[in-house]
């Protein structure tokens, strides 16, 4: 028999799985676009890319640089083999599976260090190779609310601290989540456009 504190319990867990599996698909797809485009400008250097759309939306540039192989390889690949991890974790939630708190730890630790690379990312579009990547910000558009879901989900259900101020507080942060990945948004959007008027201005 369920509970009454259980059933809003699960629905956030069930909520949380199909959004983490839909987050993981939408930046699956765009991690994989890039790749298939990046694979065929190997194949063929004259090869324009489906997201080259104009001299500043384009994807061409960040693919060719070496901000798009930080690592030595592509950052398409780390993209197609991260986004699987949410798709897996909200799958295994579905099927009822229930993962320690140090699963949750590192999972948030492995979204913050997402977070940071495409922050890096972000500014390395706009400002060195003054581009606005389509399908790198498809990826933004999901990792951005994947990140802080889930830190919201883990602080509500305590996957993440034991402290119960510490709960009560990320428990009520829950609820604004939205306006945290809102901002985020306002902010990388803001930035954006200063990078815009500045190419404009002065480079393009």
């Amino acid at each position: 028999m369920t509970t009454s504190a259980e059933t809003p319990l699960r629905r956030r867990r069930i909520g949380f799985a199909w959004f983490s599996i839909v987050a993981g698909i939408v930046g699956w797809f765009a991690s994989f676009e890039l790749l298939t485009e990046y694979i065929k400008t190997l194949q063929e250097p004259t090869h324009a890319p489906n997201c080259n759309i104009s001299k500043l939306v384009t994807c061409g540039p960040n693919m060719d640089s070496w901000q798009g192989s930080l690592f030595g390889f592509s950052n398409t690949i780390i993209g197609v083999t991260a986004f699987t991890i949410p798709i897996l974790i909200g799958a295994a939630i579905l099927a009822g599976a229930h993962f320690a708190r140090w699963f949750w730890r590192l999972y948030c630790l492995g979204l913050l260090g997402g977070i940071v690379f495409i922050t890096w990312l972000q500014y390395q579009s706009f400002y060195s190779l003054g581009t606005l990547c389509p399908w790198c910000m498809v990826v933004w558009t999901a990792m951005i609310p994947l990140w802080w879901v889930t830190l919201a989900k883990g602080g509500a259900d305590g996957d993440l601290v034991v402290n119960e101020s510490a709960i009560r507080r990320l428990t009520g942060f829950a609820s604004w989540a939205w306006v945290a990945i809102l901002l985020h948004f306002v902010i990388v959007a803001a930035v954006a456009q200063l990078a815009v008027d500045w190419l404009l201005e002065f480079r393009l």
